[in-house]
């Protein structure tokens, strides 16, 4: 097939998993096109049967505001003519899907048929989307779309119940490459790697995500700085984004920046993962949590908030520790308890990867996505 992929291509989980998505894509020998605004950050430019088009906004003194949204629609109608494409997925609906309606509708006038498929991640139903002065119109392209996916049960159900939906929408959950997020080769190459930011045998935290408010960066900060009072430990925040200068200024205050490392926009995180003992995620919603999965793939099991789609990827327990939003007292307590029982953590470690390898590799959910391609073209 020949596939148009639209996303934002900053850092953030759907331009994240659209990417992957089109790489894994073209590695089956489909033919990707990205249509966006700039290339999503994890293309390097060449990869096999992958193509970038640029969406270029006019910068005319009339408007205050460029519209991106109709130049993107213009754009997408005019590659998938150009390069003969059999359809669009759209990732995050505001306002990827009414461009693919607009163009799907320019492209009827000439005759020709471009179905388009919209793939839900988050804010964009859960916030965004329900602002009055969006809620019609992205209700409407949801409606309208030729097929519609979710990355969690939570997510489809909460799109049901809000927007008041009545097209079927099938979920399809976020994935990993287990061959590329993979535990260090050995247990000294590891070791030798953490030597890095840690002393030998000191315990290291991560964290991933792009430092929006959602993801609550803070309470990270201080879940870590309850951890190493009585476990002295090295913590890595990996990413950046608005909330980055008030971590960086609660780190120093509470006296723990020495041991605080933010290394920002990281293009190879699934080489920092695997040394990382444990992933802080105390977000207030996850959709997905697309982090922790990237994490449980390296073995490194997640600390996180039992909220949105994140209990349908983290069993309590079992592949990770699942905690009351804000609650870091009772977070950083369950990270102590298991850092000092290794056998435990061992256990989790190995769990925690199985079930990646078992569930959500990206050989087993991106045949989904193909069958869900052919199953709307063959409607079209």
């Amino acid at each position: 097939m020949r596939i148009g992929i639209t996303c934002y291509p900053t850092y953030g989980g759907s331009g994240v998993v659209a990417t992957e998505l089109g790489i894994e894509l073209a590695a089956l020998g489909h033919e990707v096109h990205f249509i966006s605004y700039s290339q999503p950050f994890r293309l390097s430019g060449r990869e096999e049967g992958i193509f970038y088009h640029e969406v270029p906004v006019s910068n005319y003194p009339l408007f205050e505001f460029p519209p991106y949204d109709l130049a993107l629609a213009s754009r997408m109608a005019e590659v998938a003519e150009y390069y003969d494409l059999d359809l669009l997925h759209v990732h995050y609906a505001i306002p990827h899907s009414v461009s693919a309606l607009l163009a799907r509708q320019l492209l009827a006038a000439r005759g020709r048929r471009l179905p388009f498929v919209t793939t839900l991640h988050g804010t964009d139903i859960t916030l965004v989307g329900l602002d009055r002065s969006y809620l019609p119109i992205t209700r409407h392209a949801i409606q309208e779309s030729d097929g519609v996916t979710s990355i969690s049960n939570y997510l489809r159900d909460a799109t049901f119940e809000k927007f008041e939906i009545t097209r079927p929408i099938e979920t399809i959950t976020n994935f990993v490459n287990c061959d590329v997020y993979e535990p260090a080769k050995d247990a000294a190459h590891r070791e030798e790697a953490r030597k890095r930011w840690a002393k030998c045998g000191e315990p290291v935290l991560i964290h991933l995500s792009n430092f929006r408010p959602v993801k609550r960066v803070t309470d990270a900060i201080k879940t870590f700085a309850r951890i190493t009072r009585e476990v002295p430990a090295q913590f890595l925040l990996v990413g950046d984004g608005p909330d980055r200068s008030v971590a960086e200024w609660l780190a120093h205050d509470l006296g723990i920046h020495t041991r605080v490392h933010f290394l920002g926009k990281q293009e190879r995180v699934n080489e920092l993962l695997p040394l990382a003992d444990l992933l802080l995620m105390p977000s207030e919603m996850e959709s997905f949590g697309l982090a922790a999965l990237e994490a449980m793939a390296c073995k490194v099991p997640a600390i996180a908030t039992r909220v949105g789609g994140v209990p349908e990827l983290i069993d309590d327990g079992v592949t990770g520790l699942l905690y009351n939003v804000g609650d870091v007292d009772a977070m950083a307590q369950g990270a102590l308890d298991l850092l000092r029982d290794r056998a435990r953590l061992e256990t989790m470690r190995d769990t925690a990867r199985r079930t990646a390898q078992k569930r959500f590799c990206a050989n087993l959910v991106v045949p989904q996505y193909v069958k869900f391609y052919e199953h709307v073209l063959s409607k079209a």
